[in-house]
């Protein structure tokens, strides 16, 4: 049962993340209330929502922020801007997952501290985002991160797209990306978001060092990070299920409910 002082949840997108986070939201989570969802497609919306369960408000993107103390974007990149604006000049906490897009739009950071709203990034499928962050608090020389996904998880980048790079029929590894995390980001902004968080939490976009492979010999979305700084040096590997959209891993959607659950929890663990 939601109080007084439950913080309100609007979920922008109810894709494969999106969805995951609504139903455990609505399962019930101590401080935390869904209190409405959007799409692009409202009606679509109206039909999902009796399988998630509970009286949840259908709103249009942009107007999430005036029921909600907290907006979670999950929505197609074209959307981002106009969702992170509502939320940041309503003074809400704004959570965006498609990070990338953030890079693309850096002046709602400053426009953030005018209007007193908060930007929070979940940690996603990356690991160790929090040994990044205390290097980052001394002198980190270099952070760089391969990314090895089956090629369905790549197909249709923007980035293969513009270049005429089919992964059809793969039958060996293939490096399809070598540059910035901010170079990866805007090729692949539904692939490589977990980039973009790392360069965040680090030594930023231009510095951060990314290589895509599609590898036809995996099943599990693979990102392994290296790091040198003056404090510590550490590599860290993950290898994350894929959700029904073989873009994102399924434990994106249980890192967003991390983050949220951090926001009301009692004990909070890691930064």
């Amino acid at each position: 049962m939601s109080t007084n002082k439950d913080l309100r949840i609007g979920l922008a997108g109810l894709g494969a993340v999106g969805g995951e986070v609504a139903r455990r939201l609505a399962a019930g989570i101590p401080g935390l209330t869904l209190a409405a969802v959007s799409m692009r497609d409202l009606d679509k919306a109206k039909r999902i929502l009796p399988q998630i369960g509970g009286a949840i408000a259908v709103r249009k993107p942009t107007e999430l922020a005036d029921d909600c103390d907290v907006v979670v974007e999950c929505l197609p990149p074209p959307l981002f801007r106009s969702v992170g604006i509502s939320a940041i000049d309503a003074s809400r906490i704004f959570m965006p997952l498609s990070v990338g897009q953030l890079l693309e739009h850096w002046d709602l950071v400053e426009r953030a501290k005018q209007k007193g709203a908060r930007i929070l990034v979940p940690t996603g499928g990356l690991i160790g985002l929090d040994a990044v962050r205390a290097a980052a608090e001394g002198t980190i020389r270099s952070v760089s991160m391969v990314t090895r996904k089956p090629p369905n998880g790549l197909d249709g980048a923007p980035y293969l797209v513009a270049r005429g790079i089919s992964l059809k029929n793969l039958d060996k590894p293939l490096k399809v990306f070598d540059g910035s995390a901010r170079e990866g980001a805007k090729g692949f902004p539904a692939n490589v978001n977990v980039a973009a968080a790392l360069s965040l939490a680090g030594i930023g976009p231009d510095r951060t060092h990314l290589e895509i492979w599609a590898d036809p010999a995996l099943k599990l979305n693979t990102h392994r990070i290296e790091v040198d700084a003056d404090t510590a040096r550490f590599s860290m590997t993950i290898e994350n299920v894929p959700s029904e959209n073989p873009r994102t891993g399924k434990i994106v959607a249980l890192s967003t409910v991390a983050t949220l659950r951090g926001l009301v929890a009692e004990l909070k663990v890691g930064t």
